[in-house]
């Protein structure tokens, strides 16, 4: 039987192509890496005026140990974020990038975390973006210090959810999808109104 990597690698081989979503919608995971503690994911959907939760949760966090306990790790976060590709086909993977005020040794092994996430999409033929902490607080909360519980807040907010998602790297995972999903919408925008440069000879710098 196969595994959920075995499969969007075999997709991927295939030169499997996503086709657009009825009425435009959008597709988004999001990836809240974590060297230590649970790695969380959300997937969002949106059709430009909604937007829907399709699943979120986490990886439960690593025990302490050696080495070989951390690949083990990395191997189980390659295969979940496999197998939420393979099942949900994203149009774009998001994940958070790298805090800046991490020891030297965390933030080396939360690198290898962001790139088993990345190759699992690259398997996928899944383009991925990366957003630092102070730009998803600021997207989705508009406020780049804010707190894991307005985060929630907003979270459950904008996706009309009933109940407030936890745990908090799980809504975290979200916030970063739908940070890529404003995100992505903004730079169309500015593209759309951009002026192009002319053509003309007079135009030129020489």
């Amino acid at each position: 039987m196969k595994t959920p990597a075995a499969h969007a690698a075999a997709a991927n081989r295939a030169g499997q192509v996503r086709l657009p979503r009825p009425n435009g919608r959008v597709r988004v995971l999001g990836v809240d890496p974590a060297a230590a503690g649970p790695t969380g994911y959300g997937v969002v959907e949106t059709d430009g005026r909604e937007f829907h939760m399709l699943r979120f949760g986490t990886l439960a966090a690593a025990r302490r140990g050696n080495r070989a306990g951390f690949a083990a790790r990395l191997r189980e976060i390659h295969e979940l974020v496999c197998g939420l590709i393979a099942e949900y086909a994203p149009d774009a993977v998001a994940v958070e990038s790298a805090f800046t005020a991490l020891n030297m040794r965390t933030a080396l092994l939360l690198a290898e975390v962001r790139g088993v996430v990345q190759l699992a999409a690259a398997q996928g033929n899944v383009p991925v973006s990366s957003y630092s902490p102070r730009e998803v607080k600021a997207c989705v909360a508009g406020y780049g210090h804010a707190s894991k519980q307005q985060m929630q807040i907003m979270v459950r907010a904008m996706l009309g959810m009933k109940q407030t998602p936890e745990p908090a790297d799980a809504a975290d995972a979200l916030a970063i999808a739908l940070c890529h999903i404003h995100t992505s919408r903004a730079r169309a925008r500015l593209e759309a109104i951009a002026p192009r440069p002319s053509s003309k000879p007079g135009n030129r710098l020489e």
